[in-house]
């Protein structure tokens, strides 16, 4: 299998919550800046390692420059060479995140569709997000 290569990316996380608000899980995504493609995702905390993981995945495919929110998460583990802060370049991410919570109501913030495992929560993402990022059929 050919990995492909990929100059930009657009890395974003996207909050939702298991039980409660207060245990909080995040789905933390890149995708090609280009084409808009969803190249690897990872669910988790909002902690570096988590982070760190989905970078990890990204790494075969030579990215360049990262494009990122001001979280400082970025800031901490992208040389400032190869990363620019803003919302004019992060708009495709953003727009995937409305999608998702379009689609997926365990996304919405104000919901009455919610998690009770961190297990089935990410089962159930990580499902959707195969299926129609990736058109994985399971």
């Amino acid at each position: 299998m050919k990995i492909r290569k990929v100059e930009e990316a657009e890395v974003d996380e996207m909050w939702s919550f298991v039980g409660k608000k207060t245990q909080q899980r995040w789905l933390w995504h890149a995708m090609d800046h280009r084409t808009g493609v969803v190249l690897a995702y990872v669910l988790g905390p909002h902690q570096d390692d988590v982070f760190l993981q989905l970078k990890a995945l990204l790494a075969p495919l030579g990215i360049r420059h990262f494009y990122t929110d001001g979280a400082d998460v970025y800031d901490r583990h992208l040389e400032p060479e190869h990363h620019t802060v803003g919302k004019t370049q992060t708009q495709k991410i953003e727009r995937k995140h409305l999608t998702f919570r379009t689609r997926l109501k365990r996304l919405v913030r104000k919901t009455i569709c919610f998690s009770k495992s961190v297990l089935l929560h990410d089962i159930v993402i990580g499902l959707f997000v195969k299926r129609d990022e990736f058109g994985i059929l399971l």
